[in-house]
């Protein structure tokens, strides 16, 4: 029903900033809300924030912290994911993720997901 297309990721040193953007293309883009979520090496999927389908309403996982920011624009059914002061730890594949079912800060809620973007923060 939706495509998600991420770009973005990349390597950055230890305080630096990344912007990721996931593009939505289908029947059902642009109809739910979208979120981010990520997984490290050797753990499991977590959530990371999530956007309501007008974008009024934002959710973050604890350890974002203030440091990241999740946007949309509805015209282009396109979510972004500024995260700035970037740390090791958050090292991981992005994915981005659309139409939950159930709480959105649980990954397993998320019907789509996208193929995954690539983000390393070295110290």
């Amino acid at each position: 029903q939706v495509q998600l297309v991420e770009s973005g990721g990349g390597s950055v040193q230890a305080g630096g900033s990344l912007r990721l953007s996931c593009a939505a293309f289908g029947r059902t883009a642009g109809r739910y809300a979208m979120g981010w979520c990520r997984q490290a090496p050797g753990k499991e999927r977590e959530f990371v924030a999530a956007i309501s389908r007008s974008g009024e309403s934002t959710y973050y996982a604890p350890f974002v912290a203030d440091r990241f920011t999740i946007s949309r624009d509805t015209a282009k059914n396109t979510v972004y994911l500024q995260m700035n002061s970037l740390k090791p730890e958050d090292t991981a594949v992005y994915y981005c993720t659309d139409d939950p079912e159930g709480t959105v800060y649980s990954p397993a809620s998320w019907g789509y997901w996208g193929q995954g973007t690539q983000v390393t923060v070295s110290s």
